[in-house]
C-alpha cells in the first residue's frame, strides 16, 4: 500500500515536471493564432491564421531563416568531418597527449557560451577577420564538433578492432575497409550526432551574438523582435518554426538510436 502511494506521488511529480517544461511551448503555439496584436492576453480574445500570412510576407524572416539553415548545415558538415576524424584518432590509436586532445575537443561544450563567444570574438579581432557567415559557422562548429565526437568515439570504442584487422588480412584496402566495415558500424552514430548538432546550431544565441556582427540568425531576429516588436504574434509564429525545426532532428535521433546497443564484433 505504501509502495502504491509512493508510486502515485512520483507520477504526480513527473506530470508536474513535464507540464512545467512544456506549458510555455504550448502557449507559444496558442499565441501564434491570437487576434490580439499588442499584448499576450489570456485567454486570447479570438483566433486567426493571418499571422502566418504576415510572417510569410516578411523578407527579414526569410533572410534570418536562410542564414540559420545555411550556418547549421555547414557547421554540421564540418562537425561530422572533424568530429569523426578526431574520434577515430583518439579511439583507435595510442599517442602521447591523447587524453589532453580529447579534453580540448569536449571543452567548448563545458564552457559557458559567453566565455566561448568572448574568446572567439577576441580571436577574430586579433586576426582582423571580418564578421561574416563564416565567423558564425566557426563559432557553431566549436560545439557541434563535440556532439559528433562524443557519439562517434563511443561507437568506435564499441566496434571491435578485430573486424578491421580481419578486413585488411582478407585483402581489403583502406578505402574498402572504411566503406564496408567501419562506416556501416558508425553510420547511425554519425547521423545522430549530425542531427543533434544541426538542432543545437539552429537555435544557438549566445555564441552567435558575439560572432555574427550585423547579421541576424533566426534566434537573434526573435530577440530583436521581442525588444522592439513590429507584430508581436509574428514572433510566436517564428518561435513555432524554431521549435519544430529543432524538435524533428532530436526525435529522429531518438528513434535512430533505439535498438542500436549491439555493434558488430562488440566484445569479441
Amino acid at each position: 500500500m505504501h509502495s502504491d502511494h509512493a508510486s502515485l506521488k512520483l507520477k504526480i511529480a513527473a506530470a508536474a515536471g513535464l507540464l512545467f517544461l512544456h506549458l510555455p511551448i504550448a502557449l507559444i503555439f496558442v499565441y501564434a493564432f491570437t487576434t490580439e496584436e499588442k499584448s499576450f492576453q489570456w485567454p486570447p480574445p479570438g483566433y486567426t491564421l493571418k499571422w502566418f500570412a504576415a510572417t510569410w510576407d516578411r523578407p527579414d524572416v526569410w533572410e534570418a531563416m536562410a542564414l540559420s539553415l545555411k550556418v547549421a548545415a555547414i557547421s554540421t558538415l564540418l562537425a561530422m568531418l572533424l568530429g569523426t576524424l578526431c574520434a577515430a584518432a583518439v579511439s583507435r590509436t595510442k599517442f602521447f597527449g591523447r587524453e589532453s586532445i580529447s579534453l580540448l575537443v569536449i571543452l567548448p561544450i563545458a564552457l559557458p557560451g559567453v566565455v566561448t563567444g568572448i574568446a572567439l570574438r577576441s580571436a577574430f579581432s586579433i586576426a582582423e577577420v571580418p564578421f561574416s557567415t563564416w565567423t558564425i559557422v566557426l563559432g557553431h562548429a566549436t560545439f557541434c564538433v563535440v556532439i559528433v565526437y562524443n557519439n562517434a568515439v563511443a561507437r568506435f570504442r564499441r566496434t571491435s578492432g578485430s573486424l578491421i584487422e580481419a578486413s585488411m588480412d582478407l585483402g581489403a584496402n583502406l578505402f574498402q575497409t572504411l566503406r564496408h566495415v567501419i562506416l556501416p558500424n558508425i553510420a547511425t552514430a554519425l547521423v545522430v550526432g549530425g542531427m543533434l548538432a544541426f538542432a543545437l546550431s539552429f537555435d544557438e544565441v549566445i555564441v552567435t551574438t558575439f560572432t555574427a556582427g550585423q547579421q541576424q540568425t533566426l534566434p537573434i531576429w526573435m530577440l530583436e523582435e521581442l525588444v522592439r516588436p513590429r507584430e508581436r504574434p509574428v514572433t510566436n509564429v517564428v518561435a513555432m518554426v524554431v521549435v519544430l525545426v529543432t524538435l524533428l532532428p532530436i526525435l529522429g535521433a531518438y528513434y535512430l538510436t533505439r535498438g542500436t546497443e549491439a555493434v558488430a564484433g562488440q566484445g569479441k
